[in-house]
This record gives C-alpha cells, structure tokens and sequence, in this order.
C-alpha cells in the first residue's frame, strides 16, 4: 500500500509539472488534456479504493506542488541581486509553491467530501471546486491569481476573446472541465459521458468562431489619429543600480535618447516602473537641466518613480506611477494599491526586521499602500488623455482592476529584471492580452529588462520591444469598440457560472438514467 502511495504521488508532481509546459512562454496546451483527466482519474479512483480524507489532500498538494515549483521557480531569481537574502532562495524555492498547493490540496479534499455518486455530477463538481478555489487564490490575503490554466490558451487570441464577455475566472473554470473531460474515455458508464466531452469541444470550436468573427470585425473598424504620440519605452538597464551606487544621470540620459523626442510632436513618453530608485519624485526636477534641450511644451512625461510623504515624524514610501510636463511640474499621479509581498512590503515587519529581512526592492522600508486606483486625467493646453495606471503585477488581477470604465488606455509599467532570463517576464507580459479583452481597451506597456507592447482592445499585439531589448513602440492611431459585457459586470458573471454548474450538479444527480 505504501508503495502505491509513493509511485502516485510521485507520477501526481511530474503531471503537475507537465501541465507547467502548456503555459508561456511553452504553450503546449494539449498537455493539459493528458495531465488533468489523469489527475481526476486518480482522485476517482482512490475514491473508490479509500475513504482516507488525508490521502485526498495529499494528492491534491502534490499535484499542485508540482504544478507550481515547476512554474514559479523564477521567484527565487530575485533573491539573487544582495547577498542578505540569498540564504531565502531555497525557502523561495520550496515554500512558495508549497504554500500556493495547499489550494488544491483543499480542492480534493472538498472534492472528496462533496462528491455525489454519479459520473457527471462528479465531473462537474470537481470542476466548480477546482475552479471557485482558483478564485480564492487570487483574492485572498492579497491574492496571487498568477498561472491560472486558463493562461495556457494565450496563444490562442481567437479563443480568448470570450473572456470579453464571461472574464478570466468564468474561463478557467470552463479550462478545467474541458481538459477533465477526456476522462470519459476512460471512466464512461454511458453515452451521456461521451456527449458531455464532445458538447465541451464544440463550446471551444463556438469560442473560436466567435473570437474569430470579432477580430475580423474589429479589422474592419477604420483608425483614428490620435491628437498625439504616445511612445512606450523598453530599456534594458542593469538591476544593480538597486544596490550600487550607479549614477541617476547616466540612467536619465539613456531613457532620453531611447525616447528620441522630436521638438515639433505633441509626444506623451511612458517610462518602466521604479527605473529610478534613488530618485522620489519630488526630487526629479532637480535634474530639469538633463531635459531642457529635449523637452519642450509639446511633451509629457510619465514614469514610474517613487514617492515619499512625512506624516508626523513617519515617513511613507509609495511605488508612484506620476505624470510630468517638460518643465517637470507634476501633473497627476497615482500611488501602488496591490503591493508584492516581500518585494515592497515585510509582513510582520516589525518582528521581521528586527532578525535582519527587509524588502527586496528598496534599502529603506515596506512600502505603503495607496488609497485607492484613480484613473489620471491629463488635461493639459497640447492634450487631453485618460489613463488607468497598473503597477508591475497589479495587471494580473480580473475583474477588479476599475469600476469607471471611462478611460482611454491601460497603462501598465513594470521592472521585470528582477527574473533574470526565466519564463517570468513572459508569463508577466501576457496578462495585457486578457486584461486588454475584458477591458476593451488598449492596454500600453512599458518594461525594464522585460517585453514593451502595444496590445490592442481584442487582444492582438500591434507593436512590441522583445525581452531585454532597448527601443520603442509608438500608438497614434487606435480604433474603439463597445463596452464589453464583463466590463459592465466584471466577477459577478463568474457567480452565475458557478450557480449554471451547480444546477448541472444536481441535474445530473437526480437523473436516474446517468
């Protein structure tokens, strides 16, 4: 018996792991339909073979600790850059994940407690646990909805598009039951099973179809020129300058002359999170004398800088995403709601600190949160744009991100040097695609050591800089579409997907014929 345990639980951890290869930058997404139907396979049949609830949780854990030590490794990488933390790297390495595959630990076990007797009522309870804990991954605490399954269909834009109307969650709930499904071709008892496997291909191949018929639809809208340039900048400059002494200068006059700006175009310039550390941005204007001879009253810059305020005798740091005119006169700004824990906050700080950790991103203290996520008007003589900022990993949140949609661009600026060359810059970049879709808007991002891009309302790349590359990419012309239904309702369209599956559940567990 215990020989068994130990062979499924070591072929449990290689399936999570495999399902790791169906996400970027690898996007072998038929894995998934390997990977999970064995997954479920298993769980049912030790279903039938034991009732040991702490074997259920067992081999929920593994599979997801597989799942995400394959594909979060990265996180270790920042730990890397001071010699303070380095001794956290295989705590990164190993509890990181291990905390995050408690979820599906949780999900089988609840898999286990609720599980009716019936074939597809099993089938698509698994599916609604697994997905409404995904829910919960990304929402509490402060939320972690990183490498969803969803995520392994970004290749696949046309198929995306239907998160335009149901979101993120509501899809990967539907990824779930897809790639479980074809475990009816093991475990079927009659052609209700095989009819729900094939009903769940033709949903996709009707996503497809829809997807499709929007992207042909949104080629056929005509541009508009924009009243101005807005040019989103991609640099390549070294982490270091978090730890050495590196002049600020010379990082300034690199983001200038990437920026080429030309003296007779009205130009709004988008500079990468952070690309300043020892600068606040109070503090900015006293190196107006580096942009005289570039910048004049046709430009704007934005920039992700810090900022730091004194309340009493506290101090507050703040990650700042802030808006500047040439004579840097600050113009709006907003302060980061969504901190990374560790990176820009210490939990427990105050016991923390006093046995040596501090925050991996500034040398001072945690960060503090902002208020709240404003979207920056920028009205000024030349310009006239509304911005909704996001801050580093703040895009990787659905259906939360705004709750006035009357804004024209996504601006999402991020340091991405802190994962080296791993697969974390990549599976960072393509959240823009599906908060671009819910949104329909245009989302604009500008990244250090990572991928700069223009996405468009559907989903489509227009324009990129690649991963560690230095350069630009320019929008003046855009093309708008209707609202879309999700952001009208946002999550609220994932409850009714969860009330549809549990009408399914007893639907199909009443039925005498299943």
């Amino acid at each position: 018996m215990k020989k068994k345990i130990y062979i499924e639980s070591i072929i449990l951890i290689l399936l999570g792991s495999f399902s790791s290869f169906s996400l970027p930058p690898f996007n072998y997404v038929l894995i998934n339909f390997l990977s999970f139907s064995l997954f479920y396979i298993i769980l049912i049949k030790i279903f039938e073979a034991s009732k040991n609830k702490k074997v259920f949780f067992l081999y929920g854990w593994l599979f997801g600790l597989g799942y995400f030590t394959s594909n979060l490794y990265w996180i270790s990488i920042s730990l890397t850059f001071d010699e303070v933390f380095r001794f956290l790297i295989p705590l990164a390495i190993v509890l990181v994940p291990a905390f995050l595959a408690l979820f599906y630990g949780l999900a089988s076990f609840l898999f286990l407690i609720l599980k009716p007797k019936k074939n597809l009522s099993s089938f698509f309870l698994f599916s609604l646990i697994f997905g409404t804990i995904e829910f919960i991954r990304g929402t509490i605490l402060t939320g972690f909805p990183w490498n969803l399954i969803a995520y392994s269909f970004s290749n696949h834009i046309e198929i995306l598009n239907i998160t335009s109307i149901i979101g993120t969650y509501s899809f990967n709930l539907f990824c779930i039951s897809l790639f479980a499904s074809t475990s009816f071709l093991i475990l079927r008892d009659t052609k209700k099973e095989i009819i729900v496997c094939i009903s769940f291909f033709i949903i996709t191949l009707s996503f497809y179809l829809f997807g499709s018929q929007r992207l042909e639809k949104f080629n056929n809208i005509e541009a508009n020129n924009l009243d101005y340039k807005i040019r989103v900048i991609s640099s390549n400059i070294s982490i270091d300058r978090f730890y050495k002494d590196i002049d600020p200068i010379s990082v300034i006059n690199d983001l200038i002359k990437i920026s080429s700006p030309q003296y007779n175009e009205k130009m709004i310039f988008i500079w990468p999170e952070g690309i300043l550390p020892d600068i606040s941005k109070d503090q900015l204007k006293e190196y107006k004398f580096l942009f005289e001879n570039e910048f004049n009253e046709n430009h704007i810059l934005s920039i992700g800088i810090n900022d730091i305020k004194k309340e009493g005798q506290i101090t507050k740091y703040f990650n700042s995403f802030t808006i500047y005119d040439h004579n840097l006169k600050i113009l709006n700004s907003y302060n980061k709601i969504n901190l990374v824990p560790f990176g820009e906050f210490l939990p427990f700080e105050k016991m923390l600190s006093l046995i040596g950790f501090k925050t991996i991103t500034n040398n001072y203290q945690s960060y503090s949160r902002g208020e709240k996520r404003d979207i920056i008007e920028v009205n000024k003589i030349n310009f006239s744009v509304r911005l909704l900022p996001l801050i580093c990993y703040e895009i990787i949140y659905t259906g939360n991100i705004f709750k006035n949609r009357n804004f024209d661009f996504i601006v999402n600026i991020s340091e991405d040097g802190w994962f080296g060359q791993s697969i974390g810059p990549h599976q960072h970049f393509v959240h823009s695609f599906y908060r671009a879709i819910e949104s329909g808007k245009y989302v604009l991002r500008s990244a250090n050591n990572g991928v700069t891009a223009i996405v468009n309302p559907l989903g489509v790349v227009e324009d990129q800089v690649n991963l560690n590359q230095s350069g630009f990419v320019d929008l003046f012309k855009t093309k708008k579409i209707e609202p879309t239904i999700f952001s009208k309702y946002g999550n609220k369209i994932f409850g009714l997907i969860i009330l549809l599956y549990i009408s399914l559940i007893f639907s199909f567990n009443r039925n005498k014929h299943e």
